[in-house]
């Protein structure tokens, strides 16, 4: 199992900026077969949407609404998965969430997610 705990969210007026990170905890082999981490969003009355995503060894994608004002990155180490967030907009306005791609040690594919971290920005 692999659990995620989300940390770094809050108000943030328009324009500024704002870094949500992500602790990943489990067993070893989990930890280590853990792929592809990232970052989706859901707003009130929207849909869930990637917002950011990190491969193992270190190629990223990013949603078309955040490419330039966003940087993700992992620890893989640490286990650690982090979001840079600048030049704020309102339409950011979300609740975030943590998420792990991972395989077990039966080699099924799993994936984890965290319990989510508002950010609110306010024009």
């Amino acid at each position: 199992q692999v659990q995620l705990v989300e940390s770094g969210g809050g108000l943030v007026q328009v324009g500024g900026s704002l870094s949500l990170s992500c602790a990943a905890s489990g067993s070893t082999f989990s930890l280590s077969s853990i792929y592809v981490m990232g970052w989706y969003r859901q707003a009130p009355g929207k849909p869930r949407e990637l917002v950011a995503s990190v491969l193992y060894g270190g190629d990223t994608n990013y949603g078309p609404s955040v490419k330039g004002r966003f940087t993700i990155s992992r620890d893989n180490e640490k286990h650690t998965l982090d979001l840079q967030i600048n030049n704020l907009l309102p339409e950011d306005t979300a609740v975030y969430y943590c998420y792990a791609d991972w395989y077990s040690d039966l080699r099924e594919k799993y994936d984890s997610w965290g319990q989510g971290t508002q950010v609110t920005v306010s024009s």
